[in-house]
């Protein structure tokens, strides 16, 4: 009897469910969409009452719809770890800044996550937009996740997990992009639509550290130095300073400076912007680019000896043909700024307020790079520590970082040859770029033995190059002293001369 009033009971919801469904089918087929929101809404607050679980929705556009969510972007690539692992419907995606393909969970598919002893579930949910007058509609879908928890979590989720969530979705961000190499350029302020600040490429350098001719000492203090300061973002904002570090790297020409620089972006995964100074109209501009700058970036001004008039002392216009000279170079600035032929009027001032200045600290984690050939030439103020903080010098190759060429280019940690190209090496100077363009095998028949004769050829070279050089130079010393014992002679000679035709004169 027992069983039979169960079966009758489940018989009867059943039946009442089905019913329930029918009327609300035909209610949301017929209904104006006002007044299916309206029990929608009524609905939901009704069964809040006994449901014990918390909803949290995150959608993908907001407002306008003109830019997707950074929390649904940070949200999806968190989930996107754990979907693949556990979501039985996938869906594969690979956006336009990413270099990897992402598998995420597809619409209405549900993952669970666990977070300090709570289990939360996340669901992928679409809206149907609200329809037009004739019926139909004009916007797609809206996509959102739909996070779900007991409310006894509350507190946890809104303290922890989410602040969680959307740090390691951002972390996890950062290691899929596709990295850019950044450039500004002279813009035209009449285009329409506007022309960016920056333009981009993918960065694709494939330099590393392991491969950088130079002693391992100085190269393991540039890492840690890089390494503790992509790690200390808290430590930066307790001491009050922008969290932002710059490097000076000087040296020859061929001593790897723009090798540096693509080690360093490739050991952070940091992109690089390369401002170009000249381009650039005013001080004005200048902070306009700044602001443009992401996070996790390097900006680099190479030969900044060569940009502009950023490279004197200051001084003062005392002499006055200089300022007859500084009266014409204005007149031919005023032409080219009335002839609009791109001329910078960017300064020593507004270059020293964008590294350091109240607009640098617009945005963090930045790396500011300058390189040069000529560091004495250079303004002490643009270099002083704190606006420089590391100065590393790139000189010439030395016989460990001929050891670490020898691997890269040719796969040898050892040859005899190694002796005689240690000893020219102590004798004269070579640049890496030079030792690896000796190194670089021209054809399939080179061997390794025949490349390691190309170096000694080369610094053999250039060993004789440095020894004339040097005699050339000793010989214009020594010129001018003998000319001065020419005239001196010559001068004592004719002075006797003189008192003779005095006395004859007498």
């Amino acid at each position: 009897m027992a069983a039979i009033t169960m079966a009758e009971m489940w018989t009867t919801v059943g039946s009442t469910i089905a019913s329930f469904m029918f009327v609300w089918t035909i209610i949301s087929q017929y209904c104006p969409y006002e007044v299916c929101q309206f029990l929608e809404k009524s609905m939901h607050r009704l069964m809040s009452f006994f449901n014990p679980y918390i909803h949290v929705s995150i959608h993908e556009f907001m407002g306008t719809r003109l830019n997707r969510s950074e929390a649904y972007a940070a949200v999806e690539a968190y989930l996107s770890t754990n979907s693949a692992k556990s979501a039985k419907r996938l869906k594969l995606e690979m956006e336009k800044d990413s270099k990897k393909i992402v598998l995420t969970m597809d619409e209405y598919e549900k993952v669970t996550d666990e977070f300090q002893g709570a289990e939360i579930s996340w669901a992928l949910c679409t809206k149907s937009p609200k329809p037009m007058g004739n019926g139909n509609n004009s916007q797609p879908e809206r996509r959102y996740y739909n996070l779900t928890f007991h409310k006894r979590y509350r507190e946890m989720i809104a303290e922890s997990y989410l602040e969680h969530v959307m740090k390691k979705g951002k972390e996890i961000r950062v290691k899929n992009r596709q990295r850019k190499l950044y450039t500004n350029g002279a813009r035209d302020k009449y285009a329409y639509p506007r022309q960016p600040m920056w333009s981009d490429v993918p960065f694709e350098h494939p330099a590393r550290f392991e491969s950088v001719a130079m002693e391992a000492e100085k190269k393991q203090e540039i890492i840690e130095d890089l390494l503790t300061f992509s790690q200390s973002k808290d430590f930066y904002a307790r001491i009050g300073k922008a969290w932002k570090r710059g490097y000076l790297l000087y040296g020859p020409p061929g001593t790897g400076k723009s090798t540096m620089i693509a080690a360093m972006a490739n050991l952070l995964n940091y992109d690089v912007y390369d401002l170009e100074l000249t381009a650039v109209k005013d001080n004005t501009e200048l902070k306009k680019l700044l602001i443009e700058i992401t996070g996790k970036s390097i900006i680099v001004i190479e030969d900044i000896d060569c940009s502009l008039d950023l490279t004197g002392h200051r001084k003062k216009k005392t002499d006055k043909e200089t300022e007859d000279k500084n009266e014409e170079e204005k007149k031919q600035t005023n032409l080219k700024n009335r002839e609009g032929k791109g001329f910078s009027k960017v300064t020593l001032s507004g270059l020293l307020n964008f590294i350091d200045g109240l607009w640098s600290a617009c945005g963090g984690e930045r790396i500011i790079v300058f390189t040069t050939n000529y560091v004495e030439k250079l303004d002490p103020a643009l270099i002083r520590r704190g606006r420089m903080d590391k100065h590393i010098e790139l000189s010439y190759c030395s016989f460990e970082g001929f050891k670490v060429l020898a691997k890269n280019y040719l796969l040898v940690e050892a040859h005899p040859l190694f002796d005689t190209i240690g000893r020219l090496m102590d004798e004269t100077k070579i640049t890496p770029a030079d030792v690896a363009e000796a190194l670089m095998r021209k054809s399939p028949r080179e061997d390794v033995e025949k490349s390691l004769s190309k170096l000694i050829q080369a610094l053999e070279e250039a060993k004789k190059e440095a020894a004339m050089k040097k005699a050339e130079e000793e010989s214009r010393v020594k010129a001018p002293a003998k000319d001065d014992s020419l005239l001196q002679d010559k001068k004592e000679t004719e002075e006797p001369q003189s008192l003779d035709d005095g006395a004859v004169l007498l």
